[in-house]
């Protein structure tokens, strides 16, 4: 039998799912349980009609078919239970998810309240503390007025002398020099005719016309003189520069030279004699202006001479060596199969891993355009690959003393056409005991190509001399002896003061007890908020336990160490540099050279045992022109530094703590005995 397409159409739809609400559920529900009761009381009656015997009818068995409904009934019923049941249990459950749902709601609704709670009273507490801490400090500001008195600005008093001393300042019209008398003014001239007519039988016009020439010419040369000593030197080209225009322009930079046949130091970069490739990797780096170290360092590298470079922390002393040995390398053949052997052009020695990494990054950043190959060799990782590296060839090699002349014992790497090395932070390496190591570096390289000791000898233009650059803070006495050994004639370039701190570093000592360094460190840390700062100690034990209490107090906070392997010394600094981490608690492994931008704070949580130790980690801030702040923590402990620590703060404006200025240690150096009672004119800043 067919099927139209009504009924196919008619099936498909009954046959299609039909979704209800709970209402209409609930109602179809009660409708199917009623018409279930009434199924069931006719079914009743009926089985109660059936049972009654009749008397003409005699009791039948029931039929299959009455059986097959009574079994379909039955199991209608129970399927209709089942699913009420099941859609019963679905229900609750449902409102047994929905009241936990309100339940955590609740649950954090009074967590948020309560941490709110807390958050004000925190902030309160807080607050409290800050007006006890300010009226603390006005207390003590109070007594300390009252002990030791304020400075009142003293009104200004004027000498007897220059009160009433006599004044020349007269008006124009009590001059009397000038004669007002017509007469007098225009006197007559005799007119004497000889010959001609003309005085003395000469012509006067042309000798008047030759006379206002001269005058002319005379008055033009005295303009041009005087623009040139008026006008400032940075408004003057470089061949209009006078030798007063180049005194000023040192005065201005600080700078100071000490050796013969100094070329001029360049203004700026457009006047260097750097090839193109290096400017456009100067202005990719992003540097605009040459500091000082390097306008006067940079000209004497390009002449090959050797150079001794004093200059504060943060100057740019990287720079000031890396482009001339550039410059130095581009002149020379390139790396190939039949030279490669033979070592690199150029070895740079940095005491520290990280200094030398860094090193090598801006080494990298600088020959970006030139294709020279870069290979940095520190401790704390496979020297065999290290010594792998560099005989693949490459033109520079950056290196900590030890590796290198690991290296150069074990024969993995030669120095024998390396005729460039620059010692960078040579004081370091000396007071780390590096002497015998760099001695043995520069023992290895070709001795027959060191400049001759007389500089008035001429130099073979055809033969490749060795240049030697040394950079350095301070200027210690193990230092001058490998000068004075490996230099030949060489320039000493001085920025500033050697050993000085930069003047844009502000420097706070704090005299306390060593139970108090903890409280005063995180009160310091609190008020920086979110900006960086180093914390230095004198201990590796110490670094990990400021470190380890700094962290149960909040800070996000990491340490570098000697303890700490390379991996995890690179990972710190980056992290630190990144600011993922605002505090690096650090020992003097990170005191010398390495540049950390925007370093605003610095602590010494212990006062190191020497000035110069002091001053390179004071140098992590203030760095390329930016001010910075640095805090020290005194103790009785540290006299040893007292003397020279409080003449440091005197030269740089810097308050002295009484208790410092005070002390009998400040008064006179370690060992010696003061020459004289102190005076009372002496000038010490009173914190």
């Amino acid at each position: 039998m067919k099927r139209s397409i009504d009924d196919i159409s008619v099936s498909k739809s009954k046959s299609k799912p039909v979704f209800l609400t709970k209402a209409e559920r609930e109602k179809l529900a009660l409708q199917r349980r009623q018409e279930e009761i009434e199924q069931q009381k006719k079914r009743q009656q009926l089985i109660l009609s059936q049972s009654r015997p009749s008397s003409s009818d005699t009791e039948k068995p029931p039929s299959d078919s009455d059986r097959r409904d009574r079994d379909r009934d039955r199991d209608r019923d129970r399927d209709r239970d089942r699913d009420r049941d099941r859609d019963r249990e679905r229900d609750r459950e449902r409102d047994r998810e929905r009241e936990r749902e309100r339940e955590r709601e609740r649950s954090s609704r009074r967590n948020r309240e309560r941490e709110r709670e807390e958050d004000v009273k925190a902030r309160e507490q807080a607050r409290l503390e800050k007006l006890a801490e300010r009226e603390r400090e006005k207390e003590l500001d109070a007594i300390k007025e009252q002990y030791l008195g304020s400075k009142k600005p003293k009104k200004r008093v004027i000498k007897p002398s220059e009160k009433f001393r006599f004044s020349f300042d007269w008006e124009n019209t009590e001059d009397t020099s000038r004669d007002m008398n017509v007469l007098y003014q225009n006197p007559h001239e005799a007119q004497l005719l000889f010959g001609r007519g003309f005085r003395a039988g000469l012509d006067e016009k042309p000798e008047e016309a030759a006379a206002q020439k001269l005058k002319e010419e005379a008055a033009d040369m005295y303009d041009t003189f005087d623009m040139r000593v008026d006008r400032h030197w940075s408004e003057k080209k470089l061949e209009e520069m006078t030798e007063r225009d180049w005194r000023i322009f040192r005065e201005d930079y600080n700078i100071s030279y000490k050796g013969s046949k100094i070329p001029r130091p360049m203004r700026s970069w457009e006047e260097s004699k750097l090839s193109s490739e290096l400017l456009k990797s100067v202005e990719r780096a992003g540097y605009k202006k040459p500091s000082p170290i390097q306008m006067a360092a940079i000209p004497l590298g390009l002449q090959q001479r050797d150079v001794i470079g004093i200059a504060e922390t943060g100057s740019g002393k990287t720079c000031a060596f890396v482009l001339p040995m550039l410059t130095y390398i581009s002149r020379l053949p390139p790396m190939s199969e039949e030279n490669e052997a033979e070592g690199p052009y150029a070895v740079v020695m940095a005491p520290t891993r990280e200094l030398a990494q860094q090193i090598e990054d801006e080494t990298v950043k600088f020959a970006h355009y030139l294709g020279i190959k870069v290979v940095s060799i520190v401790g704390g990782q496979s020297i065999e690959e290290q010594g792998f590296r560099i005989r693949q060839g490459c033109e520079v090699v950056i290196a900590t003393p030890g590796r290198l002349i690991d290296c150069l014992e074990r024969r993995y790497a030669v120095l024998n056409q390396c005729n460039y090395v620059v010692l960078d932070e040579a004081d370091r390496m000396i007071d780390m005991g590096f002497e015998p190591q760099v001695m043995g570096v520069l023992d290895a390289m070709p001795s027959s190509n060191l400049k001759p000791e007389n500089e008035d000898e001429e130099l073979d233009e055809k033969k490749i001399y060795r240049t030697t650059y040394m950079f350095s803070a301070t200027m210690p006495p193990a230092v001058e002896r490998l000068a004075r050994k490996y230099l030949r004639n060489p320039v000493v370039v001085t920025i500033g003061t050697a050993g000085k701190a930069t003047d844009l570093i502000t420097q706070h000592v704090i005299m306390m007890k060593e139970s108090e360094k903890s409280y005063r460190l995180n009160r310091l840390l609190e008020e920086a908020g979110d900006k960086t700062a180093i914390v230095f100690v004198n201990t590796k034990k110490n670094a990990d336990m400021v470190a380890k209490n700094l962290d149960k107090l909040g800070f996000r906070v990491t340490t570098l160490h000697g303890g700490k392997s390379q991996e995890q010394r690179e990972i710190s600094l980056e992290g630190f540099r990144t600011k993922r981490y605002n505090v690096l608690v650090a020992t003097d492994v990170a005191g010398r050279g390495i540049d950390i931008p925007d370093v605003a704070h610095v602590i010494n949580y212990d006062m190191p045992g020497n000035i110069e130790m002091y001053t390179h980690r004071i140098g992590r801030t203030g760095r390329a022109g930016k001010t910075g702040v640095a805090t020290t923590f005194l103790t009785h402990g540290d006299t040893d530094v007292f003397y020279d620590l409080k003449q440091m703060l005197i030269q740089n404006n810097s308050p002295v703590p009484p208790e410092l200025a005070k002390h009998e240690a400040s008064k006179f150096k370690p060992g010696g005995i003061p020459d004289r009672p102190p005076r009372r004119n002496d000038t010490v800043f009173a914190h």
